[in-house]
Formats: C-alpha cells, sequence, structure tokens
C-alpha cells in the first residue's frame, strides 16, 4: 500500500472550482472583515469536483491513500482582524471534511489551526477538538503565523507548551508547515527556512526532553538540516561541553519524523543516510510544486540505497507509526 502523508485539497483544482471559489471567499473576507459573519464555503458539487480531480491525480501514479491539508500558503495567519482567520481556516477544513466523507477510502484529512500572529496559542484548541469530532488525523502546526513579517516565538518558546500538552493529551501529530511570507523569501524559500529553524530551536530548547511523546512531522525532507549536518554537529560539540547532560544532536534529530517531498534521488539518500528510513513518511505534495517531479513512487522504487523492507516502512509502516488515527485495517477500496 502506498500511503501519501503530504497533500492539499484546497488548490488541487484550480479556476472556477474549490481553488477559485474559496479564494473568492476569501477576498469578501478581505474586504468585508468580520462584519458580516463566516460566510458559506464553495459549493458542494466544486468541492465534490476537487476530490474526484484529486483521486484521478493519485491513481494515475499509484497512490492509494492521501493525507491532505488547506495548501499552506494561503492559510492567511498574519491578518487581521483574527476572526476572519477563524473563519477561513473553519471553511478550508469543512472541504477537506466533506471530501473525506465521500471518499472515506482514498482520503483522510490533516486540519489546518487558525494560529493568529499577537493572540495566545489556545484560541486555536477550540478548532483542534472540532477537527478530532470530524475524524481528521492530525494538524498542521504553522511555526510563524506573522508571515514572515517577524516577531513569531520560536517553536522552544513556552508559548507553544499547551499546544504541545493537548497534541499529546489526543496523540495528535503535527505536521510543520509554514505559510505565505511577506518578507525577504518567497513561500518556497519560507517553507525551507522555517523548517530548519524549526528543528534547531527545538533542539536547542530540548524540547523533546519535556514532552517525549511530542510527534512533529518536517516535510520537504527537513529543510537544509541533514545537508548541513556537518555544520549542526561542530556547534552541538561545543554546546555539550558547556551543558554534558545534553543529548547527541543527531540523536534528538531523529526524534523527528520527515518527509520525501524532495524530489532529488541524492537528496533522498542523504535523507536516509541521515536519519535512518524508519523516520521518513512517504509525501509527494502531488499535485504541488514539483512538476515533473512530483511522481516519487518510481523514484524510490529504483534506489539501490534502500531495501524493500525500507521501502516498505517508507510507503506505508511509517505514517501508521505516527498517524495513529488511521484504521488499523485502513485500506484503498475498504
Amino acid at each position: 500500500m502506498i500511503i501519501d502523508s503530504h497533500a492539499h485539497t484546497v488548490a488541487s483544482p484550480v479556476g472556477p472550482t474549490v481553488g477559485g471559489a474559496l479564494m473568492g471567499i476569501w477576498t469578501v473576507l478581505e474586504a468585508s472583515g468580520d462584519y458580516y459573519g463566516k460566510p458559506a464555503g464553495p459549493p458542494e458539487d466544486d468541492i465534490l469536483g476537487g476530490a474526484e480531480r484529486q483521486i484521478r491525480l493519485m491513481d494515475e501514479v499509484g497512490t492509494d491513500i492521501q493525507l491532505t491539508s488547506p495548501r499552506p500558503f494561503v492559510t492567511k495567519n498574519s491578518h487581521q482582524p483574527g476572526r476572519i482567520v477563524h473563519y477561513w481556516t473553519e471553511i478550508n477544513n469543512d472541504v477537506i471534511a466533506t471530501q473525506v466523507a465521500a471518499h472515506p477510502d482514498r482520503l483522510r484529512g490533516i486540519g489546518a489551526l487558525p494560529f493568529v500572529h499577537g493572540r495566545p496559542v489556545s484560541e486555536v484548541f477550540e478548532e483542534l477538538h472540532r477537527l478530532l469530532e470530524l475524524g481528521f488525523v492530525g494538524i498542521v502546526l504553522n511555526p510563524d503565523p506573522a508571515e514572515g513579517l517577524g516577531g513569531s516565538p520560536l517553536l522552544h518558546d513556552e508559548y507553544w507548551y499547551p499546544l504541545y500538552e493537548l497534541m499529546i493529551e489526543h496523540d495528535v501529530p503535527g505536521l510543520l508547515h509554514s505559510s505565505a511570507c511577506y518578507g525577504r523569501e518567497n513561500y518556497s524559500e519560507h517553507f525551507i527556512s522555517e523548517e530548519s529553524l524549526a528543528i534547531n530551536s527545538i533542539i536547542r530548547g530540548r524540547v523533546f526532553e519535556r514532552y517525549p511523546d511530542l510527534k512533529l512531522i518536517i516535510p520537504h525532507g527537513g529543510g537544509s538540516i541533514p545537508y548541513q549536518i556537518g555544520r549542526w554537529l561542530a556547534h552541538d560539540v561545543s554546546m555539550r561541553q558547556i551543558d554534558p547532560g545534553r543529548e547527541p544532536y543527531q540523536e534528538t534529530l531523529k526524534r523527528f519524523w520527515f518527509d520525501t517531498c524532495l524530489y532529488s534521488e541524492p537528496s533522498l539518500q542523504l535523507l536516509f543516510d541521515t536519519v535512518g528510513t524508519d523516520r521518513v513518511l512517504f509525501g509527494t505534495e502531488r499535485p504541488g510544486s514539483g512538476g515533473p517531479y512530483d511522481d516519487l513512487k518510481p523514484v524510490l522504487e529504483k534506489m539501490t540505497g534502500i531495501d524493500d523492507a525500507d521501502r516498505a516502512a517508507i510507503f506505508e509502516q511509517n505514517a501508521r507509526n505516527v498517524y495513529s488515527r488511521l484504521p488499523a485495517d485502513f485500506s484503498a477500496g475498504s
């Protein structure tokens, strides 16, 4: 079985279907603020048409199941007033819930949370509880609600602790994925920057010592970290001279989970060599930013640096280990 752990539903259809309808809703929200309250979502026919297109794309490459979330770069976390971020997040999650309900043998949801820059993290808890009631299997954790404008607390900051505690209480994994960026980077560059910063801030702050059961998935192969590992191992020598009780950097690195959304065989092999195939989930972001590189299954199948047991773990078992809400007998067509 092939479980694709990294996919985005909302923007999958382009033009006048789900993606276009949703952006029209956002335009009204942005212009009117919360004056008119929460608007209705897209028409159900458009939502279901988007799901059917997504499943056709899955079938083209042999994917059995996708774990799908809102498109991160349009989650709008830095916008004001904060209430419209809540409305927008709920509408996007409702689209996914409708698609999953129509195709429970092919799709499962990973929900966005309405992080609002400058507001307490506890304000996302209501939506997290609602996602669990709707059957979502995980959440998207945006480490930079300010979207490149500055001021977001690093992930070792106590600001995030109540969320970590709630995630552990309910065994909810977090896909660590930033959103748009209004600073010097475009959003793709921002993803890599925030993934790298998140890993190092959590390791530096010894977050896993406080929360050993916290499940965090770092997409896109862990940002830049596995590919700059020598720099961080050298830095770790100095850190452990100051604090001999600190866990070695590379051991803490293996407490994270990663995905294969890298589009490059040499990069994938380096990721496997650095963190182990037992910490990597199959993820393509298809349809995503990879264009002709979105189909990663044949890349993994032909790699000589991993064996069939490694491939079985990457394609299916690691996702099951992380996402405990996937039914044990969950399989395409069941």
